[in-house]
């Protein structure tokens, strides 16, 4: 789809999880021009994988910020780097998902006004071969009572509109198409664009929901392609021919096979939304 330029739209890209350094590299490179070259308004990254392939680390966090992002999202292995937890508890920017307990370290939901527009950022996790954590279906409907005092059908957040109408993104960090396409259609009408992450490879399905939110079941990831979702062909290989679990490491890692071979993308979306009413207007892949 083409983008309708003027004045009550804006646009939003959402960016897939980050592979270790080499994705984040790629994203350093590229996504200045992306933001450029698009328009884009607000930028959100899922940087769960950027540090070796498992969590974040603060110098990696504020390195996303500097690229370009707004807002960096996360899922299951935003635990891995304890010293992490205390970036997490500090920095409104970065998210875990809303739905594992309310202590635990960060925050699930993120603010922001940006050039007079309320962009409202929910990261969720999904349950289905997940882990099992709260509900996502009923986290959204609580954080959206929590903001706006209803957790209503229909985009009715006027009531927050002081400055303009709230946009809200979600990351569904899931294992599940299922699931995915389920809170797809549950948040349509109630939300802008719903993106799914985790499984690393990017989904062919977006669209435009009945009732006016922009969806993709997977923003794919940013790393390097010829890979096993980012990671190193023949560990994964034998990962999966053997049975036995040895620690997967980034595709062209020094000393991987292949090495100094290989690029990376940056895989993703980018949404056009009708700033007056919530509703997407177009989406397109990166």
């Amino acid at each position: 789809m083409g983008y309708i330029y003027n004045m009550k739209t804006v646009r939003a890209a959402m960016i897939g999880d980050v592979v270790g350094e080499i994705g984040l590299e790629a994203l350093e490179a590229k996504l200045p021009a992306i933001i450029k070259e698009h328009r884009v308004d607000f930028a959100v990254v899922n940087g769960e994988n950027v540090a070796d392939g498992f969590g974040m680390t603060e110098t990696a966090f504020r390195r996303i910020l500097a690229a370009g992002a707004d807002v960096v999202t996360s899922g299951n292995h935003v635990w891995e780097k304890r010293d992490f937890l205390l970036v997490l508890d500090n920095e409104e920017r970065v998210l875990r998902p809303a739905n594992y307990p309310a202590d635990s370290p960060g925050l699930g939901c993120a603010r922001i006004v940006k050039n007079g527009i309320i962009w409202i950022t929910i990261n969720l996790q999904g349950r289905e071969f997940m882990s099992a954590i709260d509900c996502p279906f009923r986290c959204f409907d609580s954080l959206l009572n929590s903001m706006t005092g209803t957790a209503s059908e229909t985009h009715s957040l006027m009531t927050d509109s002081a400055i303009s109408f709230p946009l809200i993104l979600v990351d569904f960090h899931a294992e599940s198409t299922r699931e995915k396409e389920a809170l797809g259609h549950y948040l349509d009408g109630r939300a802008s664009l719903i993106v799914g992450t985790h499984t690393h490879v990017q989904t062919a399905d977006q669209r435009i929901l009945p009732k006016g939110a922009a969806y993709i079941t997977d923003l794919g990831m940013t790393g390097i392609t010829d890979s096993v979702i980012g990671m190193d062909p023949k560990i994964c290989l034998d990962r999966v021919r053997k049975q036995v679990l040895y620690r997967m490491e980034i595709a062209g890692k020094s000393g991987a096979e292949n090495s100094g071979t290989e690029t990376a993308d940056v895989q993703g979306v980018i949404a056009e939304i009708d700033a007056d009413t919530g509703k997407a207007i177009s989406i397109k892949r990166i």
